[in-house]
């Protein structure tokens, strides 16, 4: 039986005045949790905060990226040992921003994805589709390529000790969702997909879903079979949305 995952995604938000209230806020309100995990990844600058006060709850943390390379003259990067040094647990790699905004091919995806197990990390891997993607009929195509780009640097073993999240596009930041069902489809495309290769992997595997998901659409999302959890952007920024969250996700 594959436990819950909620983990939130700061994206570039944060303060340290507001930090404390909104950590301390999501501790209370998660300590009973039972059957799911809580996690928190926030900007570089804030990881030390979360490892001050988060230390001793159930709530886990970790970063939104991280840099492929393992040292050396990269200005303006971070390394997995760096996040290490935070004691992070997670990190996301292959997000649609990072992938859009910033260039970051499967590939260099792939090689940040190695890079944090690497040191011990748990990659977050997100994969998912564009609205013209979408209306094209080629959802799963996109996802395919951006999933086999992973199992072919560092075999399907790998995702054993991965996270992975399925965003679609169209549906982050913009208030649509996928409905449960479209969201369980590609879900369940996914996990077949792997499961050609590994089917132990495959049922072990936390599939999370990250596209707005809201306090009063999470119980349903989370109630499809291959549904694992969610990757939460601007609800976690709320503490009474993301406990809401948390807690549609218990057993």
């Amino acid at each position: 039986m594959r436990s819950k995952l909620v983990a939130g995604n700061w994206k570039m938000h944060g303060g340290t005045v507001a930090n404390r209230a909104l950590l301390d806020a999501i501790v209370a309100g998660t300590v009973e949790l039972r059957g799911a995990a809580c996690a928190v990844c926030a900007p570089y600058p804030y990881l030390a905060q979360l490892q001050l006060l988060l230390h001793d709850t159930p709530v886990s943390w970790g970063a939104q990226n991280l840099s492929q390379h393992d040292k050396g003259a990269y200005t303006g990067e971070v390394s997995a040992a760096m996040l290490v040094d935070f004691a992070c647990r997670y990190v996301i790699v292959g997000h649609s921003e990072r992938r859009a905004l910033y260039g970051e091919d499967s590939q260099t995806v792939a090689l940040k994805f190695k890079a944090a197990q690497a040191a011990g990390l748990i990659p977050i891997l997100c994969v998912g589709e564009t609205l013209a993607q979408r209306e094209a009929a080629i959802t799963e195509q996109m996802v395919a390529e951006q999933l086999d780009a992973v199992v072919e640097l560092v075999g399907v073993e790998a995702l054993a000790k991965s996270v992975l999240a399925y965003e679609p596009v169209w549906a982050i930041g913009t208030g649509k969702t996928a409905s449960p069902q479209q969201a369980q489809d590609v879900h369940a495309f996914i996990r077949s997909r792997i499961a050609a290769r590994s089917a132990n992997v495959a049922a072990g595997l936390q599939l999370l879903y990250g596209g707005s998901v809201k306090a009063n659409n999470a119980t349903e999302l989370f109630a499809m079979p291959d549904i694992d959890g969610g990757l939460i952007g601007g609800a976690a920024l709320v503490a009474g949305e993301f406990i809401a969250i948390c807690q549609a996700a218990q057993s």
